[in-house]
């Protein structure tokens, strides 16, 4: 009996020794259970920040490369405009070159042209009726100096020609009077001067005794009748320097001569 108690009461301690054994046991599993969660744990956090982190510069990279995409698109569509441009400056370009070599070829045609028109203006003078000559004549050689000067383009010179054309056609359009002196009689007088366009040049003495006309046929100034023209041509006179309105007026004009 004793020995069957003691036998009971070993198996016991046994028994209780076993289970704190395993008490233990289990309690270190656990431990190494829970220490492995919470590195996988902080492991898992640590990725989910990185995997944060490359999802917030990938995004940065996409909206970068939406903005330069655009970017791109607009450099196109400007280069597209610029070539456009650079083909219509490239047009200009070869028709100023063609305007330039044709300019050459004008340029040595006009030259020839404005002295022809010199002269022939200097001849229509000389035939014309002999008003404002000495007037005339000066802008006329002032212009024909020009043509000799390197520092005056020939536009310039052509310009010049037209303008002295221009004086001469205004001449023909107005009426007009200015002082002069003419050998009235053999003696040198002072005249008051009627131009009325091309019409008619006549001529009164300053005490308007003496009225005179220009003769085209004979190419001298002769005498007219002062009793029938006297008062008509102090009242164009009068017209002439606006001192009076336009009126008819009776004048001595040759008769137009008839087509050869």
């Amino acid at each position: 009996m004793k020995t069957k108690r003691f036998m009971a009461v070993a198996l016991t301690t046994a028994l209780s020794a076993g289970a704190l054994y395993g008490s233990v046991a289990t309690a270190d599993t656990l431990d190494n259970v829970l220490a492995v969660g919470q590195q996988k744990t902080t492991a898992a956090q640590a990725s989910q920040k990185r995997i944060d982190k490359i999802a917030e510069e990938t995004s940065g990279l996409l909206q970068d490369f939406k903005v330069v995409n655009k970017e791109i698109d607009g450099l196109r569509v400007y280069n597209r405009q610029l070539e456009k441009q650079l083909a219509n400056q490239l047009e200009v370009i070869n028709e100023l070159d063609d305007s330039i070599a044709n300019v050459t070829v004008i340029e040595r045609q006009i030259q020839p042209l404005i002295l022809r028109m010199l002269d022939g203006l200097e001849q229509f003078i000389e035939l014309d009726a002999p008003f404002k000559l000495d007037e005339r004549m000066a802008n006329l050689e002032g212009v024909k100096n020009n043509m000799d000067r390197s520092d005056i383009t020939v536009a310039e010179k052509f310009r010049q020609v037209l303008e002295l054309y221009n004086f001469e056609a205004e001449y023909a359009r107005k009426i007009d009077t200015y002082g002069d002196s003419l050998n009235v009689n053999g003696q040198e007088r002072e005249v008051k001067v009627l131009q009325i366009g091309r019409i008619a040049l006549l001529a009164q003495t300053t005490d308007s005794k003496i009225s005179l006309a220009y003769d085209k046929g004979q190419k001298a100034w002769v005498e007219i009748d002062a009793g029938e023209y006297r008062r008509a041509l102090m009242n164009g006179l009068k017209i002439a320097k606006k001192q009076a309105t336009i009126d008819i007026m009776t004048m001595p004009i040759a008769a137009p001569e008839a087509a050869q």
